[in-house]
């Protein structure tokens, strides 16, 4: 920590506090015990109260989960709009010329490594999940149409690209950068430890030291374990649906816990090695055979109606971008809270991980370079995308195709059914099948690496067994919940996490605040 507070020691946001100062040692881990013990205890308890009643831990926690969009629509609405303006503005201000970690800072990672983690733990694995099953559900009016537009026509094939871009384009990533300046800040130049309470340093002083501090970091903490072992179980049964669709694999509860057990394994090898020799080489493979996948669609696949989709798309985003971030007077309740509102809790719950992940592999960069690579770049990353998946999902609908003509059916086969009608289908989906598995891989890793720092008080140097124990927590909450509750227990794992979106996004909006006062005093 001298190097980072040698240059901020006449600043008003300097303290006497340091990462890890009241860390005690248990069995080889260097852990802060306010915030790993509660978070500990309450995860055993969660699970253990989801295993004894899974049925009725389901409808606690999704009708928590309703009523947060049933009755708060409005403030993930709004909060997502804010953050959108918020991050564009930090691009266009001139405090956007700040560097993270001083003027003389240097980045730590090349461009391409640098933006390869950043997305591999973003949304890599969402993209697969849903870039077919997506625009093929608005299409097909598999639950609501956004804005009500008529499914099955042309208009409603635009409006399924255009609002399937709208979940996956500016709002999630503003909501990710967010978290990511205002950590990569407090931290790289205010010298204050990597963790949630950091960015609060502005508001309420020497306080987040102490117990506010410490539900801030604890509910971090329960957001992140809680949507990363959602995301793998899920992603769990995406790899064996697909297994079974190609190869006959069985498709029952011991295939998919195999396949947490080999993600776990990988991840913990990977997260072993540390960020250099684990997460980031991962995540360049991982873009590398992305790219390859998505260059093997739109070259092999109907690459007219793919650069058609891609203007649809654009045209689409750009056209409906204001009327979808409305909240007022909405006809379209049922796609609109389920689809739209759902998502911003989801990405919400979702920012202090990957959030606190892209701040620790942003130092050197601008404020200005910062927020267009993970605000500009992966939205038309994602858009190319999502042209390539989903474009030609709809042109195999449109042609009378293919298992997608009958609708989303499985949500987990729709991407395998997409490439079932493409050249060497059982090769594409057999790398679509890797791709999952080791998105799930780099997301287990960066997740585990957030989680460690926040439970050892800030710090990014903690033993080895820490960082294996959270990602072994994560692979054992997802197999034991799937193999002990099936799909009722992940259920109430899922709403659970979006139901932390709620008070998060409240969060979000004062971290705001408190990252404009930063910025602002580090221009002056």
């Amino acid at each position: 920590m001298n190097d980072m507070n040698q240059h901020v020691a006449s600043d008003p946001y300097d303290t006497d506090y340091q990462a890890g100062q009241d860390n005690i040692q248990v069995m080889g881990m260097n852990i802060y015990a306010p915030v790993f013990a509660v978070s500990t205890i309450a995860i055993l308890v969660f699970v253990i109260a989801t295993l004894m009643f899974p049925a009725q831990a389901k409808e606690m926690l999704v009708g928590a989960r309703g009523w947060s969009i049933e009755n708060f629509d409005w403030l993930f609405m709004i909060g997502g709009n804010i953050f959108v303006i918020f991050c564009i503005s930090l691009i266009l201000l001139p405090v956007g010329k700040i560097r993270l970690g001083g003027a003389n800072a240097k980045p730590e990672y090349s461009r391409a490594s640098w933006f390869a983690m950043l997305f591999a733990a973003g949304m890599g694995i969402g993209l697969m999940f849903w870039s077919v099953a997506e625009p093929v559900a608005y299409y097909t009016n598999w639950y609501g149409t956004p804005l009500g537009a008529e499914p099955n026509t042309p208009e409603g094939a635009a409006m399924a690209m255009g609002a399937t871009m709208f979940h996956w384009g500016l709002h999630p990533w503003a909501i990710y950068g967010v978290v990511a300046l205002a950590l990569a800040f407090f931290t790289y130049n205010k010298g204050l430890p990597l963790t949630i309470r950091s960015a609060f340093y502005p508001l309420f002083g020497e306080r987040v030291w102490g117990p506010l501090g410490h539900v801030i970091d604890i509910v971090a903490v329960l957001a992140t374990i809680f949507g990363l072992a959602t995301s793998l179980g899920f992603g769990a049964q995406q790899a064996t649906s697909g297994l079974s669709h190609l190869f006959g694999a069985d498709n029952g509860i011991g295939t998919q816990i195999a396949v947490i057990i080999a993600v776990t394994c990988v991840a913990l090898f990977s997260v072993a090695r540390g960020l250099d020799g684990g997460v980031k080489l991962l995540s360049n493979i991982n873009m590398l055979i992305a790219a390859a996948l998505c260059l093997f669609i739109i070259v092999f696949g109907a690459t007219g109606a793919i650069f058609g989709s891609f203007g649809t798309l654009v045209g689409s985003y750009v056209e409906n971008i204001i009327p979808l971030s409305n909240w007022i007077g909405r006809e379209d309740q049922t796609w609109y809270k389920g689809w739209t509102v759902f998502y911003w809790a989801w990405w919400v719950s979702w920012s202090p991980f990957v959030g606190m992940f892209i701040a620790r592999v942003s130092k050197g960069r601008t404020v200005r370079e910062f927020m267009t690579a993970v605000l500009v770049i992966p939205t038309i990353v994602s858009a190319v995308w999502m042209a390539a998946f989903g474009g030609s999902a709809l042109d195999q609908i449109q042609n009378g195709v293919g298992e997608l003509t009958n609708g989303v059916g499985d949500v987990s086969l729709a991407m395998f059914h997409m490439l079932a009608n493409l050249p060497m289908a059982e090769i594409t989906s057999v790398l679509g099948i890797v791709l999952v598995l080791v998105f799930f891989i780099t997301s287990s890793d960066s997740g585990s690496l957030v989680i460690d720092s926040i439970t050892a008080g800030g710090r990014t140097d903690s033993p080895v067994a820490q960082r294996i124990f959270w990602a072994v927590m994560v692979g054992l909450i997802a197999g034991v919940l799937l193999y002990g509750g099936g799909a009722d227990a992940l259920t109430a794992l899922q709403a659970g996490a979006i139901t932390v979106g709620l008070p998060f996004t409240v969060v979000l909006l004062l971290m705001c605040v408190s990252l404009m006062r930063g910025l602002k005093g580090e221009s002056k």
